[in-house]
């Protein structure tokens, strides 16, 4: 089994930046692709970004240019980097894991608990 814990959410004002984390914990060896989806009020899961073990990656149009991913594979741990917040970026932003390579981190076999982004002025 795999764990992921999720950090660095919180209110920001728009315009703002924040970096989320999610490291992955237990049977952490099987992961390939980790990624990030969210999920806002009334309104359908959207794919944010994923990345592979070996590089690469998927960023969503509607947060191309201003959110970037990354990752650390000897810390077993990705990042989501956000730049130029605005208020439509408010969700619950969800770390995922797989043993596959695929960029759709809505297929993934391990989920993180969530980490809550809230942009307001």
């Amino acid at each position: 089994q795999v764990h992921l814990e999720e950090s660095g959410g919180g209110l920001v004002q728009p315009g703002g930046s924040l970096r989320l984390s999610c490291a992955a914990s237990g049977n952490y060896f099987a992961i390939n692709a980790m990624g990030w989806f969210r999920q806002a009020p009334g309104k359908q899961r959207e794919v944010v970004a994923a990345v592979t073990s070996g590089g690469r990656s998927y960023i969503g149009d509607s947060v191309q240019g201003r959110f970037t991913i990354s990752r650390d594979n000897a810390k077993n741990t990705v990042y989501l980097h956000m730049n130029g917040l605005q208020p439509e970026d408010t969700a619950v932003y969800y770390c995922n894991a797989d043993p596959s390579s695929h960029l759709d981190p809505l297929e993934y076999d391990f989920w993180g608990q969530g980490t809550q982004v809230t942009v307001s002025s």
